[in-house]
């Protein structure tokens, strides 16, 4: 069973995504929340795998709850709940540490897949937005990188998985990625697997955005 609290500052949107989740068998609505103080409340009353976290919310946005979060308790995953308007506050959260992001208006089957995928270890990179975030990335890069490995790790990376590091700075999906280099998804799943433990990255969206940061760098190995 997948714990879930739901955060957003409309109590309508929180009591009708409360009631489609539930329908599903593998997900328990635990608590919801009206904004980062009240999220940060129920944590420390019960135990929770994901956080459907808006962004914009009284007293605690979601961003600085995604950090508080991930901070103190670094096994539970957010994902961030947005809308066209809200890319500074998409790029950092997922800087923070957040798991992924939808669109709000999302189907409630995609929802409840992307909360499976998130608990599961994945990344939530809904392929509608992804290039305005990657876009957004790029354009706010400054001499320090949010996302840093082992240059010494990089010399472990063979060339395929290079490519497949190149696919996901595109914002690909394991579908896309498979496709593109005429791989099955199970063997594009075990490079990612080799990939975040040569490089000791948390999950797919870390090595997103430390891609879109080093493109230069993946296309000196990939050869293209």
């Amino acid at each position: 069973m997948i714990n879930v609290v739901i955060a957003d500052d409309q109590a309508l949107i929180r009591d009708s995504l409360k009631i489609v989740l539930s329908m599903d068998e593998e997900i328990k609505v635990v608590g919801t929340a009206a904004n980062g103080l009240e999220v940060l409340d129920l944590l420390k009353k019960e135990y929770v795998d994901v956080i459907l976290m808006d962004i914009r919310m009284p007293k605690m946005d979601g961003v600085l709850a995604t950090r508080l979060v991930k901070k103190d308790y670094p096994k539970t995953k957010v994902i961030v709940l947005t809308t066209f308007d809200d890319d500074d506050f998409v790029f950092s959260a997922l800087k923070y540490g957040a798991s992924g992001y939808l669109l709000k208006g999302v189907s409630m089957e995609e929802l409840a897949m992307s909360i499976k995928t998130v608990h599961s270890g994945g990344a939530m990179l809904n392929p509608d937005i992804a290039a305005k975030v990657f876009n957004m990335f790029s354009k706010n890069q400054s001499e320090e990188t949010i996302i840093r490995v082992d240059e010494n790790s990089e010399n472990e990376i063979s060339k395929t998985e290079w490519k497949v590091i190149q696919q996901i700075g595109h914002g690909r999906s394991n579908k896309e990625i498979a496709a593109a280099l005429y791989l099955s998804e199970g063997t594009v799943r075990n490079y990612l697997s080799s990939i975040l433990n040569k490089f000791s990255l948390r999950d797919r969206t870390q090595l997103a955005i430390w891609a879109v940061e080093n493109r230069g760098r993946i296309r000196e190995m990939v050869g293209d």
